[in-house]
């Protein structure tokens, strides 16, 4: 099995993706919009997905945050709240908060889960900093760690109790980054002791099935490479310090924070520890490279892999969705927050 996830260029697979995936068997695939044109469609498409690979715990997988990091959207999906409206709640009932995020997630989780989806990249436990860029943002589940652990909680849990495992992200934290890695690498310089707040929520959570690097540079730590190409890092802090034992994916391998060919790029993510490399953007040049230069998923890789679908199941969306959303916007009502 390829330790990649790669992107579909479209609504439907493709002659040349259909054989490349069978020979090349990653560990699963990424869905964006470009993918998603309706319900019909889209069970479809994760159904063709499946009867290549021949098993029914696949990872197919989304970033399905809500708010501005949504991939489905009304009129055929529903609509779901950012972070930040559950950080308000937090701010005056917390107990409501970490209630609303659950049921919203469990909501969540039901729609993806009829869509043939096994795995969201939610939720972000990157805790706000005051003058950061905002590519974390509203996205953040607060700017107080035992606050974002809490939330960050509830949503896996609302994820897992519909049949979705959730992914924590951005490892060790994106809360300090002062530009966006989708265009260039932050340079973190905070001290190791400053950065201890930003672990905590990775410590707390440290139990969930996923989780995914950041491409940032963290002097304090390793002042030559990222997280995601950082062996110190992903050895030290994320496997030893956060106590992270879960399955490993990068952050997209394609944004330009990062130097040298794709290939290059994720040769040296699974050398330096990660498990599985990410690679959104459906270029088969880049992924016949990614194929050719990365070696079979490890052993630990595998069985990191299974535990993490165990959980995930196939099911036809039911009527406790609607039960859900009203619950959890009965509780955002509270602060006025809306979905």
């Amino acid at each position: 099995m390829t330790p990649a996830i790669f992107g579909i260029a479209g609504p439907e697979l493709t002659a040349d993706e259909r054989a490349f995936f069978k020979e090349a068997d990653p560990v699963g695939y990424i869905l964006f919009a470009r993918n998603c044109v309706d319900r019909e469609q889209l069970r479809r498409l994760t159904d063709d997905l499946r009867v290549i690979h021949g098993r029914e715990r696949l990872l197919v997988s989304i970033d399905q945050e809500g708010g501005r990091v949504a991939r489905l959207r009304p009129p055929h999906w529903s609509d779901f709240p950012s972070g930040e409206a559950f950080d308000h709640l937090y701010a005056i009932a917390p107990a409501s908060a970490i209630e609303a995020a659950r049921a919203n997630a469990h909501a969540m989780a039901l729609e993806l889960a009829e869509m043939g989806i096994t795995v969201d990249y939610h939720p972000p436990l990157d805790v706000r900093q005051e003058g950061a860029h905002d590519v974390i943002g509203d996205r953040a589940l607060g700017s107080d760690p035992q606050q974002v652990a809490a939330i960050g909680r509830g949503i896996l849990d609302g994820l897992a109790k519909g049949g979705v495992a959730g992914c924590i992200k951005h490892m060790p934290g994106h809360g300090r980054s002062m530009c966006d890695t989708h265009k260039e690498m932050p340079t973190v310089t905070a001290s190791a002791d400053e950065l201890e707040s930003d672990l905590a929520p990775f410590r707390a959570l440290s139990d969930a099935p996923i989780g995914m690097t950041g491409h940032l540079l963290f002097t304090a730590w390793d002042e030559a490479n990222p997280a995601t190409l950082s062996a110190t890092i992903i050895e030290n802090i994320i496997r030893a310090k956060i106590g992270f034992d879960g399955l490993l994916l990068t952050d997209d391998i394609d944004m330009q924070a990062l130097d040298g060919t794709i290939p290059e790029r994720s040769a040296r993510a699974i050398a330096a520890g990660c498990d599985v490399v990410l690679n959104c953007w459906a270029k088969m040049e880049d992924q016949l490279g990614i194929a050719d230069v990365l070696p079979a998923l490890s052993v630990k890789g595998a069985q990191r892999l299974e535990r993490a679908l165990a959980g995930t199941a196939i099911r036809d969306e039911s009527d406790a969705k609607a039960e859900l959303l009203a619950k959890r916007d009965a509780l955002l009502a509270i602060v006025g927050e809306r979905a």
